[in-house]
């Protein structure tokens, strides 16, 4: 079944790999705001190869309704939750892209034994505080849509070469341009308002993330933690489970895992399976 009601909104998921009495993690893939499960369409394969595999579409987003409720991190990850016990599939590994990685963090925080650890790809949190309410600000517009466009296109690596990097671009930019103009507001309000602050914007995000008590693999972008005047060690230091890495990668953008996927699904694969025993 690729439906499931959840929380009065039917989400699209799908549920592929070695059943649950099989070896192998069970792997929950979220994507990013205005986005869907596509996303991980270079990921599916590889980790079905020694996982079972859950890839849903957040509501409001690609083919699940969004009809009740709110667009926040904290809304996403309630219904995660709930998905996850209704499909029984026992503590997973989140692996969240952008907004995905704070969907994340808040199910491992808010509902830990639903996570066995969390993979945060080029996070949506970590901004410098005064950054957060203009990006908020940036959305009270009446084209919303059109500041997605902007404010993630701007995120797209353009230098990279060839027909295969620009038609993600376009896929990318075709997908927002798609996507109903008042959920687009709402998450990204919902991401980056006053009350999304202590989930974002440092200093009050590092409380949030240390409350974090499973392994943590943090694989960012070197433009993005730039950008956000990190250095890798930030994360690092906020993981209180030893077993947590955190990897930087050069020369790529915010869809990482879609610009270099053979080395992103190694990378990702390789620290799954040497995770500690339960």
């Amino acid at each position: 079944m690729t439906y499931t009601m959840i929380n009065g909104n039917r989400l699209f998921h799908t549920d592929e790999g070695p059943g649950a009495d099989r070896a192998g993690e069970t792997l929950l893939l979220v994507h990013g705001g205005a986005c869907d499960s596509h996303d991980w369409s270079a990921q599916i394969g590889a980790f079905a190869a020694r996982h079972r595999v859950i890839a849903p579409d957040l509501r409001g987003h690609g083919r699940s309704t969004g009809l009740t409720g709110g667009q926040r991190p904290r809304d996403f990850a309630d219904d995660l939750a709930e998905l996850l016990d209704e499909i029984a599939t026992g503590p997973v590994v989140v692996v969240g892209h952008s907004l995905g990685a704070v969907v994340a963090s808040v199910l491992a925080v808010e509902h830990p034994s639903l996570v066995r650890a969390v993979v945060a790809v080029d996070p949506s949190y970590g901004f410098e505080a005064e950054f957060v309410p203009q990006l908020a600000a940036a959305f009270r517009v009446p084209d919303p849509v059109g500041t997605a466009a902007a404010v993630l296109g701007g995120l797209e690596n353009t230098a990279a070469p060839g027909p295969e990097a620009e038609a993600l671009r376009v896929w990318h930019r075709r997908r927002i341009l798609g996507m109903d103009p008042m959920t687009v507001r709402d998450v990204f309000h919902g991401l980056f308002d006053e009350s999304a602050a202590p989930l974002t914007a440092r200093p009050r995000v590092d409380a949030y993330l240390s409350r974090r008590t499973c392994p943590v693999l943090s694989v960012s972008a070197a433009a993005s933690l730039k950008a956000k005047g990190l250095d890798a060690d930030w994360e690092q230091e906020l993981s209180r489970h030893p077993y947590s890495a955190t990897t930087v990668l050069d020369g790529v953008a915010h869809w990482l895992h879609q610009e270099r996927p053979a080395e992103f699904n190694a990378l990702v694969l390789d620290w799954i399976a040497g995770l500690p025993a339960v």
